[in-house]
């Protein structure tokens, strides 16, 4: 039976205080919505159907790369009418899960589990229990069956002390969305319709209504303000760093360290607190991450330690380098095995050769570096000239002394040394000596200017 995914995604998000609409608020440097229609991709859903409305335009925009059918809910009159709007577009057949937009860690796991049990009746939901289901909608069963879900506002005394609520997931007939949602109305306090008035429905049709309830209590977490966005935060980056740990990765302390993507590694990765971790990287067996890294898109190879404290972006290391302190690597930056870059260094679109070194305070961009070559300390690869950037092509075995400035575009040839404080703006042939730099002099007996007294 094939499956559509319907996403309410409405909703304008005011406790937020915000003019990004609330389903693009970040998670684990995600849109909430993104999580969404990634778990939802996963189940190889047949159709994703997404109800816009507040930031339409932006929502849309964010997720242009994504195949989705989005449909418009013009007038937010709640949940049932949301999905109402939907049937237009919305097969005559098969099952649909209905999800939220702003409760983004709902796993795979917990969807398949109740696709699979909605199989036979047609519907079915995910429900929660917990100490204190204040606010949430009860559900009321009788010998254990399910009879009503009775929202917060409505219920009675004794039904405000069920401890099971509603967490507006569901999985239902395709079929019976299409006979159910137009019979709804908005008999209730809040003048609204409600999506729950279909479970009514079911119980009058003589169906039994399925529930299934999470393996972790988070998964249904919905997000209204800053406040449940920062703690769901942290719930879902204890999750991801027990999960990598579960793998093998050493985190020195999970608490402290955020994961904004996909992480792949080999054995005896070692990663100190406050690494963030961001898009698409890999690291090799035996890396070593120190604290206070920022890594995005990256590929680091086996054996290779990182410092504290410095950036990667876009990025690929060899094997058994050593990186940083404080060094970052900009897109572009490529690095053979056993290359040392070191503190307050800055690479980017440039690739350095087998064993070479950077050491100190200099800046690479825009270059080629040989297997070998030292880079001494000040050393700037002067790639822009206001207008167009140039390359600079350093050989093996060179040697560029400390504070020099390579005007591109500019060869180094192989075994070539430039004397420090150069500024070389021609090409230095192999194993040859540059040296530009003004004659030093010395006056003898020099008297340094006084100050004048007022």
């Amino acid at each position: 039976m094939s499956t559509s995914v319907i996403i309410l995604a409405a909703g304008k998000g005011t406790r937020m205080r915000s003019n990004l609409p609330k389903v693009l608020q970040p998670l684990a440097g995600r849109p909430l919505l993104g999580h969404v229609i990634e778990t939802a991709k996963k189940l190889n859903a047949a159709n994703i159907i997404t109800i816009y409305g507040h930031g339409g335009s932006l929502v849309q925009e964010a997720f242009t790369q994504e195949h989705i059918q989005w449909v418009e809910q013009a007038e937010q009159l709640g949940t049932g009418h949301a999905v109402k709007v939907t049937l237009p577009v919305l097969p005559k057949e098969g099952l649909s899960l209905i999800l939220s937009g702003d409760v983004p860690c709902i796993t795979q796991q917990t969807l398949q589990k109740l696709l699979d049990a909605s199989q036979s009746s047609g519907i079915g939901l995910v429900t929660l229990t917990v100490a204190d289901a204040t606010g949430y909608g009860r559900i009321v069963r009788e010998n254990g069956k399910i009879q009503a879900i009775v929202e917060h506002k409505d219920a009675s005394e004794e039904q405000r002390k069920i401890k099971e609520f509603n967490t507006g997931i569901y999985a239902v007939s395709n079929a019976k969305l299409h006979e159910w949602l137009p019979r709804l109305n908005n008999n209730n306090a809040q003048g609204e319709y409600y999506l729950t008035d279909i479970v009514a429905m079911a119980i009058a049709d003589g169906l039994e209504v399925a529930s299934v309830e999470p393996e972790l209590a988070f998964e249904v977490e919905g997000v209204n303000d800053r406040v449940q966005l920062a703690a769901l935060e942290r719930e879902f980056q204890i999750f991801q760093a027990k999960q990598l740990m579960q793998q093998g990765i050493h985190l020195i302390d999970p608490s402290r360290f955020d994961l904004r993507g996909n992480l792949t590694a080999g054995k005896d990765v070692r990663i100190d607190i406050n690494v963030i971790i961001e898009g698409d990287c890999e690291l090799g067996d035996n890396v070593e991450i120190g604290a206070g890294c920022v890594i995005k898109n990256t590929k680091i190879a086996s054996g290779t330690k990182v410092q504290p404290y410095s950036v990667f972006d876009s990025a690929v290391v060899g094997e058994y380098a050593q990186i940083g302190p404080f060094a970052r690597l900009r897109p572009g930056a490529e690095l053979a095995n056993d290359v040392h870059i070191g503190n307050f260094v800055e690479v980017k679109n440039t690739k350095i050769g087998l064993g070479s070194k950077a050491n100190h305070f200099t800046y690479l961009g825009d270059a080629e570096v040989g297997a070998g070559s030292n880079i001494g300390a000040g050393t700037i690869t002067c790639n822009y000239d206001g207008a167009n950037k140039f390359k600079t092509i350093i050989g093996d075995a060179a040697f560029i002394g400390s504070n020099s400035s390579l005007v591109a575009p500019v060869t180094i040839g192989n075994g070539a040394t430039v004397g420090a404080g150069s500024t070389i703006t021609r090409n230095v042939a192999d194993n040859c000596l540059a040296v530009e730099r003004s004659k030093q002099f010395a006056k003898e007996n020099y008297q340094r200017p006084q100050k004048i007294k007022k």
